[in-house]
């Protein structure tokens, strides 16, 4: 029976480019779990958008002398583009600055303040005298009170993940003239945090579920006390606050983004035509899952049910598989000072699917992990070329040539033969289970020791020295090992994408790969099957690649 699965996933600032460890933290293992449920048969939507109203973007357009629309615009255009060549497979990526996302933000704050959740008061907020204004939360920093990090904004350290106040900040300073902002009293509107912490203590250590790490921080963070936060800030960009009175102020950033889950939903069933459709994912049986790195884990775990608790009626998440963060070359990714790799620079000088298979094989589940060049080459050259490829494309050009381009016969199985079938499907259940159970490391593990395996296999049966003196035991070789090759194109399929299509093609199927479903007979490519002519799956990548790109990383 299918299932209805909600993959959201989290939402990109549009004031600068992609990069890796972005790809890694949430938007790879998003698609490898919505690619694997849609397989499946499940009725899975996949729902994001850019962030279009947070300071970032604000800060990013004044240091260019630019609108934020304009700003807003370029990146948007371009994480569009980076999803299409990458291949993450979004039923709808839409930005928070559509109409749609206003009516659904302003709905649940009126909502929420209908019921008391939200409510107006004193907040004491930067003020910078040189800029004449009020300082939202990331115009200012300073050092963390918590961890002594510096560079920490004014909601939140990337360092130790603590949410912050400005007046937490230690040596506060204006990002935009460098001076030293006064506090001073504003009056704006808070979330009832407090109101809802013994009921989301008791939700969460229900969740065994969760990854510990994300389980963990936020027992923790809830068995310290919630306090209310102020959801509206001095600012001109943004949603306006849906009260009389109050028109200088904006919902602010971090209470309306997490909105854009629901409103995208909403966008995707109205633009399908079942303006209704939404609700199947938000109040019928259905599992969601969000999926961002760890910096964002409590306003997934915390802030995000809170609000839903309050507005009442809507799904909690099922899961938060949040990820730990993935550095460069052993240091820790900085786009301050441009130490990142930027998917738009990948992409136009690599093919996708082998920076998704490395990211995939190094994502950073339980801790922090890295991607360094060096490590980018040998595993596209040692595992996708050379343990993968060449599989395929020894097995492949075996049979085309010997068989008139078309798949061989089988003899009588040995017991050689039924073990690999059988590690065939050992392995595609064991990483239907780990995708399953977001361990996307592990189940990418168990599909590349099926084509470790279909290797030795070739090596003890020699398929082209049978061929010179037993031909029917050579067609029940090389029968066997396209079965195994078969399962590997669905095992690899929701991590490799592209090539596993080019596979799909290559074994003699018409069609689509994503219409054939997670499913495996070793009987599927019939005695007869009509084999093109095949063709490599990888390039092998010359070791200059890694010189090259640290050259062009210092440049």
């Amino acid at each position: 029976m299918s299932e209805r699965i909600l993959v959201a996933v989290a939402w990109p600032y549009a004031n600068g480019s992609i990069h890796v460890g972005q790809v890694a933290g949430a938007y790879v293992p998003a698609d490898i779990f919505a690619r694997y449920h849609r397989l499946k048969g499940n009725e899975v939507l996949m729902v994001s958008g850019s962030d279009s109203h947070g300071t970032p973007l604000t800060l990013e357009a004044e240091k260019r002398g630019t609108r934020p629309e304009e700003i807003f615009g370029q990146y948007h255009a371009e994480f569009l583009d980076n999803w299409d060549r990458l291949g993450i497979s979004f039923d709808l990526f839409t930005s928070t600055h559509t109409a749609n996302h206003h009516q659904v933000a302003q709905d649940m704050f009126l909502k929420l303040h209908e019921a008391g959740y939200i409510y107006p008061g004193v907040m004491h907020q930067p003020y910078c005298e040189a800029d004449g204004r009020f300082l939202a939360d990331r115009y200012v920093e300073g050092r963390c009170p918590h961890c002594d990090a510096e560079g920490a904004r004014g909601d939140q350290c990337d360092s130790c993940g603590r949410t912050l106040d400005p007046r937490d900040l230690v040596n506060m300073t204006c990002r935009v003239c460098g001076s030293t902002p006064e506090i001073r009293e504003t009056e704006h509107f808070f979330l009832k945090l407090s109101a809802f912490e013994q009921e989301l203590l008791g939700w969460v250590r229900k969740q065994r579920h969760w990854r510990p790490n994300v389980r963990n921080f936020t027992i923790g963070y809830l068995e310290g006390g919630l306090n209310d936060r102020a959801i509206t800030r001095d600012i001109e960009w943004g949603i306006p606050v849906p009260l009389d009175g109050y028109e200088g102020k904006r919902i602010y950033v971090w209470f309306e983004a997490v909105i854009g889950y629901l409103s995208a939903s909403k966008e995707w069933a109205a633009h399908g035509g079942e303006p209704d459709r939404w609700r199947s994912f938000w109040q019928d049986d259905c599992r969601a899952y969000y999926f961002m790195g760890k910096d964002n884990i409590p306003f997934h775990t915390i802030i995000w049910p809170a609000m839903l608790t309050g507005y009442g009626g809507l799904n909690l998440p099922y899961d938060v598989p949040a990820n730990e963060f993935l550095n460069l070359e052993g240091l820790k990714l900085s786009t301050s000072r441009d130490w990142a790799v930027w998917l738009p620079d990948y992409l136009e000088r690599y093919e996708p699917d082998p920076l998704r298979y490395v990211l995939a094989a190094n994502m950073p589940e339980t801790s922090d992990s890295d991607f360094s060049w060096r490590g980018y080459v040998r595993a596209n050259n040692d595992e996708l070329v050379a343990t993968y490829g060449n599989l395929v494309h020894r097995v492949l050009t075996m049979s085309h040539r010997n068989f008139d381009g078309r798949a061989p016969e089988k003899g009588r199985l040995q017991p050689e033969d039924e073990a690999l079938l059988a590690a065939a499907r050992a392995r595609l259940d064991e990483t239907a289970d780990s995708i399953s159970g977001c361990q996307f490391r592990a189940g990418l593990g168990s599909a590349m020791a099926l084509a470790q395996e279909a290797n030795r296999y070739l090596d003890r049966k020699a398929p082209w020295r049978q061929i010179k003196t037993d031909r029917t035991a050579a067609a029940t070789t090389l029968w066997t090992a396209l079965a195994a090759v078969n399962c590997l194109k669905v095992a690899l399929a929701p991590y490799l994408p592209f090539s596993s299509g080019k596979l799909h093609s290559m074994l003699g199927f018409d069609g689509a790969l994503e219409d054939t479903g997670w499913r495996w007979s070793p009987d599927a490519i019939a005695p007869g099957q009509p084999l093109p002519k095949p063709e490599p799956l990888f390039a092998k990548l010359d070791e200059a690649v890694i010189e090259q790109e640290a050259a062009r990383a210092q440049s």
